[in-house]
């Protein structure tokens, strides 16, 4: 059969955050990069076109934040609580949730590196704006720790601005482009990939190749067989193109595989949410305002502390812990006191159900009226006395129920009383190719694989079982720059 061939520099697999920074940085180091984009124009971007845009990042305060946004009026800057949010405890959070097994190199890479990063995706084109989900308190807004700037209009905002900045660049695009193996030399080092495309079958011969095409979270087979039978169903919040075959690629030409292959990130999302992402709905699916209420299961049950912390710190344990209830399915219960602090997504999807009393609500919701009276009356009883603060971690508890919630419980009392319908919706995988500080896929031997280099949500070792909001993105765009710098040096001196 005969192949078509073309050359580049180097080239890069995906078209996301990471796979963009990365052909950008290469670019920038003098390379002539090619990016291979599986989906066709209409749905290029990957998972980052479907995120809501926080990004996390280490900083010293208010003197660091303003650089990034810095169209904010006096009045806006004034109404702004910001504290600093150094390298230290941004390490600890990664650390601390992950229960200390992230790569400690990695993490500091990540974290070292994530405030100049961001300035360099601002000299891209790239905008920010405030984190819009902060938390206000009269003429106050209060910002979660690192949770202060998002690219300016989300996932959508950030990728058609790296977009234009890498055709103006002469980056080149390919679109319908499945890369389907990665060519090799005898010795083993990787020489470029072989590419499916609607003309049919290319080898694009490459100094590097930097594989940041997203997990597997998009194919059902790989979900039930790295994360378990019961993921199989599960709403994908993002690409339908990532499904993972690349990762099996680069195992067998001997790339170490690791990191939590069976973790996660999944989050509670509307119970009417698309069976995989949905570009016009992107991130509005999602339901995060859980810790001003209660969740109960189809028994009308409590299972999970809705309290344990803010939501940027535990969503990703909500999202499985619903996907383990019966049917999957779970409902969040709020009343007047809280439901006007319902994030603005809320308003997107699926109708809530709207009762004046917990039996009538029951009764719309299909679960059983006297279970979920029980469960409340039971909750209320046990709400302990204390000020309501959603912007601090304000103790305000239960005690004696099973679960207790740690913070912001008020009783359900204040009706009309309101519940949404949720499931669990997965954004990306945890586990994947193992690279060094210079993202460089390492072989099981612990050696580098020459001219093969990985960024973004294909690689694993930094998170497990739980992550910090905002750090995925970050993540994809440090060792996306870095991958694209060092891939571009290596494929020149060749």
């Amino acid at each position: 059969m005969e192949v078509a061939e073309l050359v580049a520099d180097v080239v890069v697999v995906g078209a996301g955050n990471a796979a963009l920074a990365a052909a950008l940085a290469a670019c920038e180091a003098g390379a002539q990069a090619l990016v291979l984009e599986r989906a066709p124009f209409e749905e290029r971007g990957g998972n980052s076109r479907f995120t809501g845009g926080i990004v996390r990042f280490a900083h010293g305060g208010l003197e660091d934040i303003l650089p990034l946004v810095p169209e904010l009026s006096e009045a806006e800057v004034a109404r702004m609580d910001v504290h600093p949010y150094p390298a230290a405890a941004y390490t600890e959070d990664i650390m601390r949730m992950s229960e200390g097994k992230a790569d400690p190199v990695l993490a500091n890479v990540l974290v070292q590196n994530s405030y100049q990063t961001l300035r360099w995706m601002q000299s891209l084109g790239v905008r920010f704006e405030l984190y819009q989900t902060a938390v206000r308190q009269g003429d106050r807004i209060y910002f979660p720790a690192g949770a202060v700037v998002q690219f300016w209009s989300g996932g959508p905002g950030l990728m058609e601005r790296l977009f234009r900045t890498a055709e103006g660049r002469g980056v080149g695009v390919a679109y319908d482009a499945s890369v389907v193996d990665l060519l090799t030399t005898v010795e083993g080092r990787v020489q470029g990939v072989r590419v499916q495309t609607p003309e049919g079958i290319i080898d694009v011969r490459a100094g590097a190749v930097i594989l940041a095409c997203g997990g597997f979270e998009a194919s059902a087979e790989r979900r039930v067989r790295y994360l378990g039978a019961d993921w199989g169903p599960v709403r994908v919040r993002g690409s339908r193109h990532n499904t993972g075959e690349l990762l099996e690629r680069a195992e067998a030409l001997g790339a170490r595989i690791g990191g939590h292959m069976d973790g996660a990130h999944a989050v509670p999302v509307d119970a009417g949410s698309p069976v995989v992402g949905d570009l016009q709905l992107g991130d509005l699916t999602a339901r995060l305002s859980y810790p001003l209420g209660i969740m109960v299961n189809r028994d009308a049950q409590r299972f999970i502390d809705e309290g344990m912390d803010f939501k940027s710190y535990s969503y990703t344990v909500v999202g499985p812990a619903i996907l383990r209830q019966p049917d999957g399915i779970a409902y969040q219960i709020f009343d007047q006191q809280t439901v006007e602090r319902l994030e603005a997504r809320y308003t997107s999807g699926s109708r809530p159900a709207m009762a004046g009393t917990i039996e009538e609500l029951a009764t719309k919701l299909g679960l059983p009226p006297a279970a979920l009276v029980r469960t409340t009356k039971a909750y209320n009883a046990a709400v302990r006395d204390g000020t309501f603060n959603p912007a601090i971690k304000d103790g305000k508890c239960t005690q004696g129920i099973e679960p207790d919630k740690t913070n912001w419980a008020l009783r359900l009392d204040k009706p009309p009383f309101v519940a949404y319908g949720v499931r669990c919706g997965i954004t990306f995988t945890f586990g994947g190719v193992i690279t060094n500080e210079a993202g460089e896929v390492t072989h099981r031997r612990g050696t580098p694989i020459p001219g093969l280099y990985a960024a973004g949500e294909i690689t694993g070792g930094v998170f497990y079982h739980n992550y910090p909001s905002g750090a995925g993105l970050m993540l994809g765009a440090v060792f996306g720059r870095i991958a694209g710098t060092k891939a571009a040096s290596y494929a020149l001196r060749r």
